[in-house]
């Protein structure tokens, strides 16, 4: 989903076809072209990944229809990911009402529920049709899910949870994101779209050459 898409649309979910990196380039067998399926970053994006590890980011939108249809995908992909790569999320802000669902990421991170609860969330959102976009709605929904909604209220209004938000937004802007689902790979590419775990699995290769 483009980021101009969000900036003309509802709260709810959004119905407008993501423009990022055609589906029928990026799922073609040849090789990915640099300029068409990824971009080459102008300045490297420092990583948080020790020596010899490849950094992967997956910035993600928890309302975003398309970041939930990948996530299924995304996560087998995941259990397959070798031992060099090292995989997080980035929940995007492109608009002050995103960082509730931003805070609820980073609150879920915090208490160790990600794992058990991050598919949950799209699927209330998704399937469940909650909107999940506001403080007051989100610590129902956490209740229900059998955490202790005044820790959790405590975590999502933090100082810590704050700096999170601050720095996906440096990342955000320092991979230039306009659209999600979308990857950073290594602090040097950036990839858009559905289908973009050909594009960056074909990064993380490139990546390994030049350590």
């Amino acid at each position: 989903m483009n980021r101009r898409e969000f900036s003309a649309a509802t709260a709810g979910v959004l119905a407008a076809a993501a423009i990022g990196l055609p589906a029928a380039v990026i799922a073609q067998v040849k090789k990915p072209n640099e300029g068409t399926d990824y971009l080459r970053l102008d300045k490297t994006v420092p990583v948080d990944a020790p020596p010899g590890k490849i950094e992967v980011i997956e910035f993600f939108w928890y309302a975003c229809p398309h970041c939930n249809k990948l996530e299924p995908r995304l996560e087998e992909w995941m259990k397959k990911l070798p031992p060099d790569v090292v995989f997080k999320r980035v929940p995007v802000a492109f608009r002050d009402d995103f960082v509730p669902q931003q805070r609820l990421y980073y609150a879920l991170e915090a208490m160790g529920k990600v794992d058990e609860l991050h598919a949950k969330v799209f699927q209330a959102i998704h399937v469940n049709h909650e909107l999940l976009n506001r403080e007051d709605l989100i610590l129902p929904w956490v209740a229900k899910q059998g955490l202790d909604p005044a820790k959790f209220k405590e975590l999502y209004n933090s100082f810590s949870i704050s700096s999170k938000s601050r720095r996906a937004a440096q990342l955000q802007d320092a991979y230039k994101v306009q659209g999600v689902p979308a990857f950073g790979v290594a602090g040097h590419y950036y990839v858009e779209g559905e289908q973009s775990l050909q594009v960056v699995d074909y990064l993380l290769a490139e990546a390994r050459k030049s350590r």
